[in-house]
């Protein structure tokens, strides 16, 4: 508009459905498609209800731009906070409750560089007093041990209501750690039981305490 108020030629209209700018001289909007958008001469004319609705559409739109600017501060200003994410992937750093039948077992597994430990606990938990064992295989053994063959546990707990884990591995492999129910499937006795376990690196200067 000039100095008087008057629309300018060439003044950039508004749509009637969705209230968004439009150029000078089109026959419809170029966001909804909506027809005959209101010209910068018609604006100030147009019925209240029609410039009502153009307000609000403005205003919404203003809203939608001061939400998306303060989600996105949000999200830097909480990142600088809170420095890098902390990767959690570590298979050998475990916190798990399982329940077993009778004669089945459970287990995880991952490599473990030479010298390295995993240490944790276990515990069984319902019924109390039950007896958990745990044998720890290399891949071979573990294979041996899928197939029923016989197997030389590279450590192992004797069955126990509850047992420490300390594992150091003597080189570099994957390990499994296998719970087993020793119970006889003609018990019927299920268990259930709590693990946690952590990987310990054994670097130069540091170690296992």
């Amino acid at each position: 508009m000039n100095a008087r108020g008057t629309p300018v030629q060439g003044s950039w209209g508004a749509c009637r459905f969705c209230g968004v700018a439009v150029r000078s001289g089109a026959e419809k909007c170029e966001i909804c498609g909506a027809p005959a958008p209101l010209s910068a001469a018609e604006i100030p004319s147009a019925p209240k209800r029609v410039r009502r609705w153009l307000r609000f559409t403005g205003l919404f739109r203003s809203l939608i731009v001061v939400g998306v600017v303060v989600g996105i501060t949000y999200a830097v200003v909480s990142a600088v906070i809170q420095g890098p994410p902390v990767l959690t992937g570590d298979p050998l750093t475990t916190a798990t409750t399982y329940v077993l039948a009778p004669g089945n077992f459970s287990m995880f597994w991952g490599e473990i560089t030479g010298g390295d430990f995993v240490i944790g606990n276990f515990s069984s938990v319902q019924p109390a007093g039950t007896n958990i064992a745990l044998n720890v295989y290399n891949t071979t053994q573990w294979i041996a041990f899928a197939n029923h063959s016989v197997t030389n546990a590279s450590w192992s707990v004797a069955p126990t209501d509850s047992g420490r884990i300390v594992f150091s591995a003597p080189v570099t492999a994957n390990y499994y750690f296998v719970f087993v129910n020793p119970y006889p499937r003609s018990s019927h006795l299920s268990i259930a039981f709590y693990e946690t376990t952590q990987y310990e690196s054994n670097v130069a200067g540091g170690g296992f305490y």
